[in-house]
């Protein structure tokens, strides 16, 4: 493995590298997409595989994510080997088409946070430090997770804190904030939802965690976004080209097995239909009946790994 070293941050290991490089099957002169930089992990090792003329097209929404790895990859810029665009990954098939970027090799999306989103406490991802409670990916644009917080009315404030975080306690916590409004702070929110469900008693995960999670994913529409990006990807790869994923929680991974396996049917159930479906030709072959893991070693190295699910699936040959 040829990790390229991060000058910002050592500490910054991307998930699963080695089984990503594997799934992508990264090649020299090829041409990947990463719709999903972070800390730019996964792109250095792209590159360093892909050499001496492969590409990468890198697309994050976060501004600060963008000028971290123009800084660590100054000279594959320079070289016309990296691509930079600060974009969310919904807008991967524009993006590309604006860079005449296609078809292409293989493209990633490694979804959720990144560690220097959670570890930077203005930005209000997490509440292990006190912080704005803002929590947008791109954080000139769009409403803040305060802006949730203070102005939903409660029954819709429950509603996306169940939906999204799948808490069960989303009305109780969600009367108690409507009662502690206005709430500013990271630390002020956690220890309003703790004081809703009576506390941690004992449990390893704080009770705050579902309803950050929920606001996170309202605020930036990630669903939202994850359906959107997924059929973009097969305008854009090239037959055997791979699609890899990486989840971090079952509501990001549910959409995409489904739409993996939706996507590889060669026949569609329907029982309005005189022959009861319809014939239709596969898009993809799934290439990951479960999920990859991470193994104990990276876990016990990144802990972050601990929930992340790699699925991979290949383009078949267009008609």
């Amino acid at each position: 493995m040829t990790l390229v070293p991060d000058p910002e941050g050592a500490a910054h290991v991307p998930v699963l590298l080695a089984e990503v490089m594997d799934a992508l099957q990264v090649h020299p002169d090829g041409r990947y997409i990463d719709g999903t930089l972070g800390g730019g992990g996964h792109t250095a090792e792209i590159l360093a595989r892909s050499g001496p003329d492969g590409q990468v097209l890198g697309l994050d929404a976060d501004p600060a994510a963008i000028r971290r790895v123009t800084h660590r990859l100054a000279d594959d810029i320079v070289n016309g080997r990296l691509i930079l665009v600060q974009t969310p990954f919904e807008k991967m098939e524009e993006v590309a088409d604006a860079a005449e970027f296609k078809p292409v090799d293989g493209i990633l999306l490694d979804l959720g946070l990144s560690s220097f989103q959670l570890d930077t406490p203005d930005r209000g991802f997490a509440f292990a430090q006190p912080g704005a409670l803002d929590m947008r990916f791109d954080p000139t644009s769009g409403q803040s997770a305060a802006d949730l917080v203070n102005h939903l009315p409660a029954d819709e404030l429950a509603d996306l804190i169940y939906r999204y975080g799948e808490e069960h306690r989303s009305r109780r916590i969600a009367a108690v904030i409507v009662q502690q409004r206005p709430i500013h702070t990271t630390d002020q929110l956690a220890d309003v939802v703790e004081r809703a469900v009576g506390g941690r008693k004992g449990a390893r995960i704080h009770p705050a965690t579902q309803t950050f999670q929920a606001l996170r994913i309202a605020v930036n529409d990630e669903l939202g976004q994850l359906e959107r990006v997924l059929p973009q990807t097969l305008a854009l790869l090239k037959p055997g080209g791979r699609l890899a994923v990486i989840s971090f929680h079952s509501l990001e991974d549910r959409i995409v097995k489904q739409w993996m396996r939706d996507e590889a049917q060669d026949y569609v159930p329907d029982p309005t239909h005189p022959l009861g479906g319809i014939e239709r030709t596969p898009t993809l072959h799934v290439l990951t009946k479960k999920p990859i893991v991470a193994d104990d070693a990276e876990t016990r190295q990144n802990p972050r790994s601990r929930s992340a699910k790699l699925r991979i699936a290949e383009r078949l040959t267009q008609e």
